[in-house]
């Protein structure tokens, strides 16, 4: 819509999933972190380049002729891999007017790292519901080791974060709904290119990134950009109907 009149504003979207390392980047990082089922495949924090991130931000803040990456998540039976470089869509061409608006997003966007007695105190009580037996969740299943490892790799996020004006969060209501919406993600996929993960998979993999949700969801509720009025809430319904609307 910002790209169309009456504000006809050049526009890049990007995603933050096309900023992933690539196959064989990620497939070394996870070797050497065997330990941490977390970071096993895409998805958590540290499983980003963030020195292509920031080097694209540059450029596109100063006008320059840009390549934007794109990530193919069909690739390597859906484990994914950045596309070649060449087939990367080119944004500040001579002759085309300069890009105005920057769209970045993800799930990820906006979340801020906690302090470490924050993260180990929601660990205890995720333990605690689990040994209890009223636990849906995955921050409780795993060791306070590998979280915090997630957690002190979202620190170096901040470059991002604090660049963006302002910020727009599509929050489930029910953030389990987040497992049937990969579900449906993947399927179209494998219908679509005859590549992707099997529903198991698809389960496996959320898994891997569902803790994250469960530590950071509260603060990017209450707002993580600096200043007011900057931030905006849309609560949906697994159906992704906009149910509310809160200004953070």
């Amino acid at each position: 819509m910002l790209s169309q009149p009456p504000h006809s504003l050049p526009t890049a979207v990007l995603s933050i999933d096309d900023l992933y390392l690539t196959h064989q980047a990620q497939s070394d990082f996870a070797k050497a972190h065997q330990s941490n089922p977390l970071i096993q495949h895409r998805g958590q924090p540290s499983t980003h380049d963030l020195p292509l991130a920031l080097s694209l931000l540059s450029d596109l803040r100063k006008g320059l002729q840009t390549r934007l990456p794109r990530y193919d998540k069909s690739a390597f039976n859906g484990r994914g891999d950045r596309v070649p470089k060449e087939q990367w869509a080119i944004v500040n061409e001579p002759g085309q007017s300069k890009i105005a608006i920057v769209i970045l997003e993800g799930w990820c966007v906006g979340f801020r790292c906690l302090p470490p007695a924050e993260v180990e105190a929601k660990w205890i009580e995720a333990v605690f519901h689990n040994d209890q037996g009223q636990y849906e969740g995955h921050l409780g299943l795993n060791k306070l080791l590998n979280i915090s490892f997630v957690n002190n790799a979202l620190r170096e996020y901040d470059v991002i974060t604090d660049q963006l004006d302002a910020l727009i969060h599509i929050d489930a209501a029910d953030i389990l709904y987040v497992y049937q919406w990969r579900l449906q993600q993947e399927k179209a996929l494998r219908e679509s290119r005859g590549l992707g993960m099997t529903d198991n998979q698809v389960i496996d993999f959320v898994n891997g990134y569902y803790p994250a949700y469960e530590l950071y969801t509260d603060g990017l509720r209450a707002g993580n950009l600096k200043g007011s009025d900057k931030q905006l809430r849309l609560v949906i319904d697994k159906e992704r109907r906009v149910l509310e609307v809160i200004r953070v």
